[in-house]
């Protein structure tokens, strides 16, 4: 009998895992991200796989286990805790003042430091923060993502070095 290779047997549930973190995460690069963490996690953790058993229910168990705790730590991020007695946890996002006088001075410079920009790197740069993935803008730009991704970093390093009062 062949000697059992828990890294071979592992690279092959990747599509069906990859399956199953597109379902609970309903985003690609989230998809990834969690294919990744879960595959990492099971080779670390491979000496606490005991052999002859399903290493298939193993792997989507942690995969499940991830997301729920990447879950609880994202909304627990997001929670306020009152300084009552009481203690009552909110889950309110902080007031935006994004109406006052000072915050629209400093939108309206920023925004024009990065109509400054030129084309090459405004474009990626822009396409990026309306929410682009970096994929969909090579392919849009027919530019290899490695540029893209290039383009869109030196943007941002343009950016904080001219806006520095802002970082």
């Amino acid at each position: 009998m062949a000697k059992y290779n828990f890294t071979e047997e592992l690279l092959s549930l990747k599509n069906p895992l990859n399956y199953f973190a597109l379902q609970l995460t309903s985003n690609e690069a989230d998809a990834n991200d969690l294919l990744q963490e879960t595959m990492l996690k099971a080779i670390n953790y491979k000496d606490k796989f005991k052999a002859n058993t399903n290493l298939k229910a193993w792997a989507y168990t942690i995969m499940k286990n991830t997301f729920i705790n990447n879950y609880r730590r994202a909304v627990k991020a997001n929670t306020i805790i009152d300084q009552t007695e009481d203690l009552y946890y909110l889950n309110a996002a902080k007031p935006s003042d994004e109406n006052a006088p000072e915050s629209v001075f400093s939108h309206q410079e920023i925004q024009k430091k990065v109509s400054e920009l030129e084309d090459e790197y405004k474009i990626p740069f822009m396409m990026h923060f309306r929410g682009f993935k970096y994929k969909e803008i090579a392919d849009e730009l027919n530019l290899p993502i490695g540029t893209v991704k290039s383009r869109i970093f030196l943007a941002r390093q343009k950016l904080m070095e001219t806006l520095k009062d802002y970082v």
